[in-house]
Formats: structure tokens, C-alpha cells, sequence
């Protein structure tokens, strides 16, 4: 499958809103999905237009080349003072796009932004039974870091999350 990578853009909104409700839709839940429902499109929009006046984070898109999104990846500093070298991430990539290259890819453009900004360190959260995340990001180089106990609410219940994280250099 070929596609790109790049910022994302508030026209993106709409196609951004229905990735993130596909895949969180999805029986591995995604962590979107324990808060209900992702933003509308309005609100991605603002929040896009937003984030071209804010250097400390970021949203990349993975286009193929008939201008579908097939993933979407958000990477924010962390904003304690003592942790700003630290910055979060998110993804999510389409299930039809899955295994052909757009998580590492997406992942790359985090490394890349975080090695210009002056980020040291990117670290996600991940639940313990999404086997093929986890393969993904064992694979680009994080490190399992910790082990969140009841850490987010999914509907009634409380679940786990495996913390990781990847050095920049």
C-alpha cells in the first residue's frame, strides 16, 4: 500500500472523527472508546487549527494516495516543568491498513518531531491483551517501562495498561 505521512490538517476533521470511530469500535477497544466517543468533527477541526499555533505538539496523518486517512498519530510534551523532555502519543491506524507499514511509519514521524523539538523520551500507554500494538512497538524499539493496575475506566470496570517508552536521540 503506498502512502504518506504529514501533518495533519483542519480539513482532516471529518475523516479523522470516522477513523477514530471505526477503531474504537473495534472488540480491543481502543482507549478513545472508554470515554464513549471521540470529538466531533467541529471539534477536531478547532482543535487542528489550534495546533498550528502550539509548537509543543502534534498530529500526523498516513494518506494513501486516493486521499483516504488510514491513521492518525498525536504526540504532545508533557507539560510539568521537571518532564517537558517527555512527550505522550497516540495511535491509530485503520484496520484494512494494519501491517503495511503506516504504525512505523507514523511512529517514525513522533521520533523525527520529538528529535526537533527537544523531546528525549515518548512514552503510551497500551492495553495488555492488544497483542499486535504491542508487537508493533516492541518491534520500533520501546521498552515496557511499567505496569498500570486499574489505571482507566472501561464502562464499569477499571482495566490495566502497560506503560512504554522510546529513547530519542
Amino acid at each position: 500500500m503506498d502512502f504518506l505521512v504529514r501533518h495533519a490538517d483542519p480539513s482532516d476533521a471529518e475523516q479523522l472523527t470516522l477513523l477514530a470511530d471505526a477503531v474504537s469500535a473495534e472488540p480491543e477497544g481502543w482507549l478513545i472508546s472508554i470515554a464513549g466517543e471521540w470529538r466531533s468533527a467541529g471539534d477536531e477541526r478547532r482543535f487542528l487549527k489550534a495546533l498550528r499555533r502550539y509548537a509543543h505538539a502534534a498530529v500526523f496523518v498516513a494518506e494513501r494516495e486516493d486521499g483516504t486517512l488510514v491513521g492518525r498519530l498525536s504526540v504532545g510534551r508533557d507539560p510539568h516543568p521537571a518532564s517537558t523532555h517527555v512527550a505522550d502519543v497516540g495511535l491509530m491506524v485503520a484496520l484494512d491498513a494494519r501491517r503495511q507499514g503506516v504504525g512505523k511509519a507514523l511512529l517514525q514521524a513522533a521520533v523525527d518531531w520529538g528529535r526537533e523539538a527537544g523531546v528525549r523520551k515518548l512514552e503510551l500507554h497500551v492495553f495488555p491483551w492488544n497483542e499486535a500494538a504491542i508487537a508493533l512497538y516492541d518491534a520500533f524499539g520501546f521498552e515496557r517501562e511499567g505496569y498500570r493496575k486499574r489505571h482507566y475506566r472501561r464502562g464499569g470496570e477499571f482495566v490495566d495498561a502497560i506503560l512504554m517508552a522510546y529513547e530519542v536521540e
